[in-house]
């Protein structure tokens, strides 16, 4: 059976906490009120390719000859127009290394990961370097998130979230790996390991939904009639990016739907591989909104399934019949 080694274990969690430290700087150096009213992307385009970078290095540093299929590539920061901030990420990947980093070595880490997996069937690697874009500018919920695929599932998955509290301190650093569980910790390190484990209310009626803050992420409407349906009556736990597998797989919601808003969407890896690491490691669920096992031999996209349902497992079935139900009614 496929499984991970300690040596990628180790590199994977010191991926993401490097660069989930560098978008926690980025935040703080360029994010402003008036970023903000203006709609300027420009502190998250620079965050986004700084972490997919750092985790890149870092992996290759670790591991030698490696494949990761990443969101990003350099297309955008090459050009006389995008030099300042070509250096702006140069300059934030080596404060991630605590080495300089050149532009140069910058744009090929990049690069290197803006690839369909070769075959998509094997093992590799796909990272987001930032899932939740505004979470991220609004200094609300944003993750990076890493996972390792081998024969079609994840086998090994990592989240960064800043700005989601463990143990009392924000910041949160989780990991699970097949056949060893999920454990989550401080992200700045500060206290042990503790293991996840999913909510153990083995009614429906008794579990949180949890869901996008943007309604253009899930439609919102069917997951309130499918929440009344299953007799749910706890208030959705609406927070941004893949920090919703982490809330679920520590138990602090049971239900996370993402729910399909419009015709021939298709989910990329990236978005689920490690969230879904997480929770199902924990001791739940996720399949799609067909009650089938997402396929991750398809390349960069989940092109043989529809949407996603992760639960804490004991009521999985009732789920996706209710979900069924909203969909088809």
């Amino acid at each position: 059976m496929p499984h991970a080694s300690a040596d990628e274990i180790h590199a994977a969690l010191a991926a993401v906490t490097r660069a989930a430290s560098v978008c926690q700087s980025v935040h703080r150096s360029l994010v402003t009120q008036d970023t903000i009213t203006k709609k300027d992307k420009s502190p998250v385009t620079v965050a986004d390719f700084a972490s997919q970078a750092i985790v890149s290095i870092t992996l290759r540093d670790a591991l030698g000859a490696i494949q990761l299929v990443g969101e990003e590539d350099a297309a955008d920061l090459r050009g006389d127009d995008a030099a300042a901030t070509l250096d702006k990420v140069a300059a934030h990947v080596g404060d991630g290394l605590d080495r300089a980093a050149s532009p140069d070595e910058v744009l090929a880490a990049i690069d290197a990961a803006a690839v369909d997996p070769e075959p998509p069937t094997g093992r590799f690697w796909t990272i987001d370097p930032i899932d939740g874009t505004k979470g991220f500018l609004r200094g609300d919920q944003y993750a990076v998130a890493l996972g390792l695929i081998e024969d079609g599932r994840p086998i090994l998955g990592v989240l960064g979230c800043p700005n989601l509290e463990a143990g009392g301190r924000k910041g949160l650093l989780m990991g699970a790996v097949d056949g060893q569980g999920t454990t989550f910790s401080p992200l700045d390190g500060s206290a042990d390991l503790t293991p996840a484990h999913v909510d153990p209310v083995d009614s429906p009626a008794g579990g949180r939904f949890c869901e996008s803050v943007e309604s253009g992420h899930s439609d919102q409407g069917s997951s309130a009639k499918i929440a009344e349906l299953l007799g749910i009556t706890e208030p959705p736990y609406r927070i941004d990016s893949q920090c919703k597998y982490a809330a679920v797989a520590k138990g602090d919601a049971t239900i996370y739907l993402r729910l399909p808003t419009r015709p021939g969407y298709v989910e990329k890896i990236w978005d689920h591989a490690a969230g879904a690491a997480c929770v199902t490691c924990a001791g739940g669920t996720v399949t799609d909104i067909e009650g089938k096992p997402l396929d991750f031999t398809q390349g960069r996209t989940l092109q043989n399934n529809r949407g996603i349902i992760a639960t804490n497992g004991k009521f999985h079935d009732q789920v996706v019949s209710a979900v069924h139900s909203v969909l088809k009614g």
